[in-house]
């Protein structure tokens, strides 16, 4: 939609964000986006900013009220929780207003669902989700603090762990309404066992997250079962467990060992996309002869398309997935960092 067509009713959140930073200038705006921490909201805002040429005054003075208000409720809400914000804000702004206001910030403000489980000692809430339907656990743990998820996941009998693991990798949205309802359920059946206190659910990558805090043998038993029942999710999942940037955890040895099996040119290339410290951690385990001239590769490369730097970084993953499982090199994560020194 142009901007001149936007107004404050079709707006989207990030729409109204963008044009807020327009509205501050340059300097402002830039403070007020170095505390978004999320880099794809930081580049949806990025992309209406830049689509938006034009922006009316009015909307703008409006724009600001909104914000202004949203700002003041919010204090409110801090200082003596919703009772008292909706009561100022019905005294200022009517009923309706003031139960749109609330709504919005009340959404924003929600924690995690499940919340209370993360105070809960993960052993004893494993031995109470044994007998649990695997779907309900599933939801749980897809909503945990990856650390605990592993914990509870590794403490459960190998057929339960399987079901739960494969119905976290295939779990889709909740509807919040029902997630509120089944939140409501556990917490009065499992008062004995969490300390009380109260939103992203499961899917491949919330799997690979709680199975890379896991132990090896949790891990193992898991992935090869999924493997028979879901070879492409076993593999998705295999592919989001070791990203590109994680070749910094790997011991020097290891390091070298890939280099064998990587060529230059693939290696340049994937390098022109990664961070500086997986460059140092390549380059310092080459001799500085080989080092130098794939710097010199790098160089010369010029700017390359990103499709193509991620394609070179997915291959090189997969060979050093491959050298683990065939036992030639050792991926450290989880609890097991520790036990290695550099």
């Amino acid at each position: 939609m142009p901007s001149g067509q936007l107004t404050l009713s079709t707006m989207t959140n990030a729409q109204k964000v963008a044009a807020l930073l327009i509205a501050l200038g340059p300097k402002s705006a830039s403070e007020v986006m170095k505390h978004i921490k999320d880099e794809s909201e930081v580049e949806h805002i990025a992309l209406e900013i830049a689509s938006m040429q034009k922006l009316d005054h009015e909307m703008i003075t409006k724009l600001l009220e909104e914000f202004y208000v949203l700002f003041q409720a919010s204090d409110y809400l801090a200082s003596g929780g919703v009772a008292y914000a909706r009561t100022i804000l019905e005294t200022a702004y009517g009923s309706s207003r003031a139960d749109s206001i609330l709504d919005h910030l009340v959404a924003s403000l929600q924690t995690n669902p499940f919340d209370f489980f993360n105070n809960a000692d993960p052993a004893q809430l494993a031995a109470s989700f044994q007998h649990e339907n695997p779907q309900m656990v599933a939801l749980v743990l897809a909503y945990l603090k990856p650390e605990n998820s592993a914990a509870i996941l590794s403490a459960l009998n190998p057929e339960m762990q399987v079901e739960v693991a494969s119905r976290i990798a295939t779990m889709d949205r909740t509807n919040p309404e029902i997630l509120r309802e089944v939140e409501r359920i556990l917490e009065n059946k499992f008062s004995s066992v969490v300390t009380a206190d109260f939103t992203k659910s499961g899917g491949v990558e919330i799997l690979a997250e709680i199975l890379n805090r896991s132990d090896r043998s949790t891990e193992k038993v898991i992935l090869d079962e999924m493997e028979m029942q879901d070879p492409e999710t076993a593999f998705r999942v295999r592919e989001l467990m070791f990203v590109f940037e994680d070749i910094v955890t790997l011991e020097d040895r290891s390091i070298q060992r890939v280099l064998r099996e990587v060529e230059t040119k693939d290696l340049a290339l994937a390098l022109k996309g990664s961070v500086d410290a997986v460059k140092e951690k390549i380059f310092k385990n080459m001799s500085e002869r080989a080092s130098a001239m794939l710097q010199e590769d790098m160089e010369y490369m010029g700017p390359v398309r990103s499709r193509d730097v991620q394609e070179k970084q997915t291959y090189i993953v997969g060979v050093i997935r491959a050298l683990e499982a065939a036992g030639e090199i050792v991926i450290a994560r989880g609890a097991e960092e520790e036990d290695f020194i550099e």
